[in-house]
């Protein structure tokens, strides 16, 4: 076994419009910190937190981080092992760039890092899942699976964690603008309509298969056609006062697609090419200076490391 390890797990936006709940791709920056060390007392306990404003409990059964790792301490007999983790909060809560799950992503890899488990991170996913689920009440993989694995998911199934790892374009960059203003997952999933119409149904079936297509075929403007959610970001742009401005100001610049990134308040924009991502970067850091919000633009192409150590 490590006597101690450093891991980081990125940032990853969930749902990519046309893939509520199903959809997600990690990015290279922001992320979190989790380090992980074996010591004399028995169990698993959580010795330090910062970043977090004092928010976050030290009670592993109420921190995301600390109950996944528990869940996979124990189902590899291992629960009574000494081990303290300390977690570096280096992403902001409430933003829609899966913050809960980069924690619980990066925690459960440190945990199989620091005994040597010699799992897969496949293995470790159940039990990140389960500790993000700590946060927003919702058993779903779409931020946690890329966090941990890397690269672009689509989920078949949550409840099987049926997940298939989709081909990543060469020249695929993301954009992903954060205004300083926080919408809770919990709250953005309860003003969501239970009732899909069959038209709605329809469009976004095959906005999804397209988009799925779009990255094996390597084909930018089917990419680009399918990023239209017909369901999800009609009934949250309302969290979003200026999302319709922004959306149309980004289209303009030729970018692939942009919508709402998890349950915002962060968009996000895919571009082909750096050149484009750069337009896109620049038009997004003048639009929140103009509104004069405090903000973040983070522009890298896709993340496909996913939570490895440093």
């Amino acid at each position: 076994m490590n006597d101690f390890v450093k891991v980081f797990a990125p940032a990853s936006v969930a749902n990519l419009a046309c893939g509520f709940d199903i959809l997600g791709l990690a990015i290279e920056h922001p992320g979190d910190e989790i380090i992980a060390r074996k010591s004399n007392h028995s169990g698993l306990r959580i010795s330090k937190i910062t970043g977090d404003n004092g928010l976050l409990p030290l009670d592993i059964e109420k921190n995301t981080a600390g109950y996944a790792a528990k869940q996979l301490m124990i189902t590899h007999g291992c629960q009574n092992v000494g081990v303290e983790l300390e977690i570096h909060k280096k992403m902001p809560f409430g933003s829609g760039l899966g913050s809960s799950a980069a924690s619980a992503a990066g925690a459960v890899f440190a945990i199989s890092e620091l005994l040597s488990l010699e799992i897969s991170k496949r293995e470790m996913l159940a039990s990140a899942v389960l500790g993000e689920q700590r946060a927003d009440g919702a058993y779903h993989a779409d931020n946690v699976a890329p966090a941990l694995l890397g690269g672009i998911v689509l989920i078949r199934d949550n409840t099987t964690l049926d997940i298939i790892e989709l081909p990543v374009p060469e020249q695929l960059y993301v954009s992903v603008a954060h205004p300083e203003i926080e919408i809770l997952t919990k709250e953005a999933r309860n003003i969501l309509s239970s009732v899909v119409l069959l038209n709605q149904h329809v469009k976004q079936n095959g906005n999804l298969g397209a988009f799925v297509a779009g990255l094996y075929k390597n084909d930018y403007e089917l990419i680009s056609r399918s990023m239209n959610d017909h369901i999800i970001e009609p009934q949250r742009k309302k969290l979003i006062p200026w999302f319709d401005d922004l959306k149309s100001t980004l289209i303009k610049t030729e970018c692939l697609g942009t919508s709402i990134s998890g349950s915002g308040p962060s968009i996000f924009a895919l571009s082909k090419g750096a050149a484009k991502a750069e337009k896109v970067h620049q038009i997004m850091e003048s639009f929140f200076q103009n509104l004069v919000i405090e903000h973040q633009v983070y522009t890298s192409k896709i993340n496909c490391k996913g939570a490895h150590r440093i």
